[in-house]
Formats: C-alpha cells, sequence, structure tokens
C-alpha cells in the first residue's frame, strides 16, 4: 500500500473533480480489502424521513455516477418521487471519503439492458425472483422462485425485468476528505449552482 498523503490542497486536486475521484477510486482498488465501488446511498421517503443503504457503484463519467436497482423498491420508489439523492464513498485503507450530491436521473435502456446482460445469471434470475423492500414469509420461497425462474428459461436469454433499471447522480457538489493528524483533516469542495455552471473549488474546516 502507498504512503499516505499528509495534505490534500487544491492544487493536487486540480479543476476535474471527476478525473480525481477517479484516481482516488483506482487507489482505492489497490487497496480496499473487498468492494471499492460500495457506497452509502442517502435518500428520503414520503414523509421527508432520510433512509440510507450501501450500493455499488457501477459507472461514472461527467454527466455523473450510476448504480442499479429494483424500481419497485424503497429506495427506488424514493428516487423517483424526489429525484435528488446523496452519496458517500469511504475507503478506510486510505482514510479517504468522498461527499456527493445532487439530482437524479434515470440511465437509457440502452445503459440498463447493457449492465443487465453483464451480471451473473444468478444475479439476472435474483432480479426477477425479489420482490425487493417487501415482506417475505420465508427464504424458502425466495429460493424457490430462483429455481422456478432458472427452469422457465432454462439455457436461454434471460430479459431485463421491466422494473429493474439503474439511476445517475448528477452531482451539484462533491467534496474530498482526507484523514489528517490531531482530526485536522483536509476538505476540499466542489459546488456549481447548476449542472451547466462551472466548478467552483473551495476548502472546508475540517
Amino acid at each position: 500500500m502507498t504512503e499516505q498523503p499528509l495534505r490534500l490542497d487544491e492544487n493536487a486536486v486540480g479543476s476535474d473533480p471527476f478525473a480525481f475521484f477517479d484516481g482516488w477510486l483506482k487507489e482505492a482498488v489497490e487497496s480496499e480489502p473487498n468492494d471499492p465501488n460500495a457506497l452509502s446511498l442517502a435518500t428520503v421517503d414520503e414523509d421527508g424521513l432520510p433512509d440510507a443503504r450501501m450500493v455499488l457503484l457501477k459507472g461514472f463519467d461527467a454527466r455523473g455516477f450510476a448504480f442499479y436497482t429494483n424500481f419497485e423498491s424503497a429506495k427506488g420508489g424514493q428516487l423517483l418521487a424526489s429525484r435528488k439523492a446523496a452519496m458517500c464513498f469511504h475507503w478506510k485503507s486510505r482514510r479517504r471519503q468522498v461527499r456527493m450530491r445532487g439530482p437524479v436521473e434515470v440511465v437509457t435502456e440502452a445503459e440498463a439492458d447493457a449492465y443487465y446482460a453483464s451480471r451473473p445469471r444468478g444475479s439476472r434470475l435474483g432480479a426477477w425472483a425479489s420482490q425487493q423492500s417487501r415482506p417475505l414469509e420465508s427464504r424458502t420461497l425466495l429460493e424457490a422462485e430462483v429455481e422456478r425462474l432458472d427452469s422457465q428459461y432454462g439455457e436461454g436469454e434471460i430479459p431485463r425485468p421491466p422494473h429493474w433499471s439503474g439511476f445517475r447522480l448528477m452531482p451539484l457538489s462533491i467534496e474530498f476528505w482526507q484523514d489528517g493528524a490531531f482530526r485536522l483533516h483536509d476538505r476540499i469542495v466542489f459546488s456549481r449552482r447548476t449542472l451547466d455552471a462551472p466548478w467552483e473549488i473551495g476548502r472546508l474546516y475540517p
């Protein structure tokens, strides 16, 4: 594992937060014991009560950060209703975190199809079998449904469920946090008022 930097400054971060995030993610891949692409996704329900869970980042570019889910799940319904979310990556091995928030959009049908087709067969069956977030009487029922679907599709193609797709968070702010001695952490934040506006960069007190 490479030695941790003692400081994080504006010159090191540069002017493109997506490029800097890419570098941090690649370093996390080298050192995290598992799932370096894991993130905490925060949403709000219809009563305005916050909700959070871990999901996996499945792609990002200058448009934003994409992940996939069942649209009939709790998070799927919350995202479709509010069209807003926040994310937090935490890489313990690197003593770093990245926070971002902004509006979300549904990924294109082509993107959803391509990612779904790349999943293991069992995961594709699971997308059909799981009524995500709803009460389940027993695990036996879930496993029986997977077996039924396995027999139904045999060796054939397993289509993407109509209720299964992805979201893209398009950040209005991205904060990079680097652990510091005596809790004097470095916090560099990129922000923009709209998605078309240029990024502004600043520093926050730890």
